[in-house]
C-alpha cells in the first residue's frame, strides 16, 4: 500500500525536442485479442535500434544497417535520467526500462474490430490527471489474506464482495477508484493511449511480452485495495476462477445472476454453467465433459510443467524504445487468451466486453479470470526446475506503471515491487491441482503404432512367435536390413533432454 505520508514528487515533465519523432518508428496499432498480429515493418533507412541494453542484443536487429542507436537517442534527449554517468565505464550498461507513463501525455485509444466490416473506432480510456506521485512502499503485513476460489465462497463472502463491487459502481464517475475508471485502467495500457517516455512513436503496451504477469499482478492488487476501503474492510480478497480445476471449469455462478453487481450482459451466453470452458480456444466443439476436462489438464500441464525458463512463461524482453508486443509467455498465449474468446460475445461487433482488451476490464469476471493467472505465476515458481524463478534483468524489474491506490492517490510502482505476493499481503486458497499428472500420451507421427504382445508373454517371446508365423526359414540375406533401437534415456545429453522438454509438441491420445 501506499502511503499517505510519503514526500510526494512532482510529475516529470520532458522538455520538448526538435527530433521529428515520425522518422523513426510509426506508432503501431493496438493488438486484438482475436485479430492475428502482422508483423511490425521496419524501416531499415532509419531506425531505432533495440540491441543496446546490459550488453543484450535482440537476433532481429542484426539484419538492419544504418540504424540510430538507442543509446544515442536515450542519452541525447535526457540520458541522465537513465544512468548516463555510467557509459563512461560500460557503454553497454545503459538501463532501458519501461518507464511509467505522463497521464497528461494520454491520447485516445485505438480498437480495431475482431471480424466484419467494422471500422477502426476510437475510445477515451485517459484518467484523471495529477501532477503529484507517490513512490510505492510494501503495506505492512500483519495478516496475509487469502483469495477465495469463485466456485467455493459461502453466502457471507459473497454478501460482502457484491456490497463492495455495488459502492464502486456508485462512486462520481470522475473518481480514479470508481468501477469504469478501473475498467479503463486496462484500456490505456492495452490499447496504445499511453506514448512511451522520450519514445512517442511507440505505445506502451503491457501484453505480449514480460510486463504482462506484473502489470496484472499490480493492476488487480490496487482494485482489490479499493474494494476493501469501500466496506472498510482491509482484509477483504477479491475471488479467483479456477478455471485450470474440473471443479471450476465452468463459469462461476456468482457472476450470471442478472440482478447481481457481478452480472455483466455482454457475455456469451452459451457458455453459462454448466458448459465447460475451451483452454484452446473459443470454438466449441462436440467433446464430451470427460475428454474436454482431459484436453484442459494435458493443456495446463504443457503451459506450466514444460516451459521451465523464464522467457517461455514470461515472455519475450520488452525495452525503452523498442516496439510492442515482442512475444508473449505460454499462459499468455494459450490458457488466458482461451477464456477472454471464450466469455466475450461474439454477438458484438467488437466481441466485447471479455474479448476485447479495451472493454475486458468492465466484466466484473475479468478480474477473477486474471487473479488465476497471478495465481498460476505463484505456482510455477514452486515446480521442480533450477530456472523457475523471477527475470533478474534490471530492464524488467525497473519497468514501472501508475495507478490510483484506495486514498486517490497516483503511484509508481515497479516490476520489482511486486515479485512475491505475499509481500503485497495476499495469497490464494489452496486447491488440488490435477494437471500436475496430466503429460499427454504424444502421437507417434508417421510411424505405424505399436503393437503391444500378447497378454502372459513376454516380448521377445511375442516377437519370436510373431515372425515364425509370417517369415518362411531359412532367409537368404540379399539386402540390407534396418531396425530401430530405442536409446536410453540415461544416456541423453543436457541439450538433448533441453530439446525434448521445451520443443516438443505433445499431442493428446486419441
Amino acid at each position: 500500500m501506499a502511503s499517505t505520508t510519503n514526500s510526494p514528487s512532482t510529475l516529470l515533465t520532458l522538455p520538448s525536442f526538435s527530433i521529428q519523432t515520425s522518422t523513426f518508428l510509426p506508432k503501431t496499432s493496438q493488438r486484438s485479442i482475436f485479430k492475428k498480429k502482422k508483423p511490425f515493418k521496419f524501416n531499415s533507412k532509419r531506425v531505432v535500434s533495440c540491441k543496446a541494453s546490459n550488453g543484450k542484443q535482440n537476433d532481429a536487429d542484426t539484419s538492419f544497417l544504418n540504424r540510430f542507436d538507442r543509446r544515442d537517442i536515450l542519452l541525447g534527449l535526457g540520458g541522465s535520467l537513465y544512468g548516463a554517468t555510467s557509459l563512461v565505464r560500460d557503454p553497454f550498461a545503459l538501463a532501458a526500462p519501461i518507464a511509467a507513463p505522463d497521464l497528461s501525455h494520454c491520447a485516445e485509444a485505438t480498437v480495431k474490430p475482431t471480424g466484419g466490416v467494422q471500422t477502426t473506432m476510437g475510445i477515451d480510456c485517459c484518467p484523471p490527471v495529477s501532477t503529484t506521485i507517490i513512490d510505492f512502499k510494501p503495506p505492512s503485513v500483519c495478516k496475509i489474506r487469502y483469495r477465495p476460489a469463485a466456485h467455493s465462497v459461502d453466502c457471507r463472502y459473497l454478501k460482502k464482495f457484491e456490497e463492495a463491487l455495488r459502492l464502486m459502481r456508485e462512486l462520481d464517475k470522475d473518481d480514479p477508484r470508481s468501477f469504469m475508471q478501473q475498467a479503463t485502467v486496462h484500456c490505456a495500457y492495452c490499447n496504445d493511449a499511453y506514448p512511451q517516455t522520450l519514445f512517442p512513436s511507440q505505445p506502451i503496451q503491457v501484453h505480449d511480452s514480460w510486463l504482462f504477469f506484473p502489470f496484472h499482478r499490480l493492476y488487480l492488487y490496487f482494485f482489490e485495495r479499493i474494494l476493501g476501503k469501500l466496506i472498510n474492510d482491509p482484509d477483504f480478497a477479491i475471488p479467483y476462477w479456477n478455471w485450470d480445476s474440473p471443479s471450476g471449469m465452468s463459469m462461476p455462478e456468482i457472476y450470471v445472476g442478472c440482478n447481481s453487481p457481478l452480472y455483466d450482459n455482454k457475455r456469451d451466453t452459451s457458455h453459462l454453467p454448466p458448459s465447460l470452458v475451451n483452454l484452446y480456444g473459443s470454438k466449441d466443439n462436440d467433446f464430451s465433459r470427460e475428454r474436454q476436462i482431459k484436453c484442459n489438464l494435458n493443456l495446463m500441464y504443457r503451459e506450466m510443467v514444460r516451459s521451465k525458463t523464464p522467457s517461455l512463461f514470461f515472455g519475450k524482453s520488452y525495452r525503452a524504445g523498442c516496439p510492442p508486443s515482442p512475444g508473449p509467455g505460454c499462459v499468455e498465449h494459450g490458457s488466458h487468451i482461451a477464456v477472454h474468446k471464450w466469455v466475450g460475445d461474439k454477438n458484438q461487433p467488437y466481441h466485447e466486453d471479455m474479448g476485447n482488451f479495451y472493454s475486458a476490464g468492465r466484466d466484473p469476471i475479468f478480474y477473477a479470470h486474471h487473479a488465476n493467472v497471478d495465481r498460476m505465476w505463484n505456482i510455477w515458481k514452486t515446480l521442480p526446475g533450477k530456472k523457475r524463478r523471477d527475470i533478474d534483468d534490471r530492464d524488467w524489474l525497473d519497468s514501472a506503471f501508475l495507478f490510483y491506490d484506495e486514498n486517490k492517490n497516483l503511484v509508481r510502482v515497479k516490476v520489482r515491487d511486486c515479485l512475491d505476493s505475499s509481500a503485497l499481503g495476499y495469497d490464494y486458497q489452496s486447491v488440488d491441482i490435477p494437471w500436475l499428472g496430466s503429460k499427454a500420451t504424444p502421437r507417434r507421427r508417421g510411424r505405424a503404432p505399436r503393437r503391444r504382445p500378447p497378454f502372459g508373454r513376454a516380448p521377445g517371446r511375442a516377437m519370436a512367435a510373431e515372425i515364425n508365423n509370417t517369415i518362411a526359414f531359412p532367409i537368404v540375406l540379399d539386402k540390407i536390413v534396418r531396425f530401430e533401437v530405442p536409446r536410453p534415456k540415461k544416456s541423453r545429453t543436457k541439450i538433448g533432454k533441453k530439446d525434448e522438454e521445451e520443443e516438443e509438441e505433445e499431442e493428446e491420445e486419441e
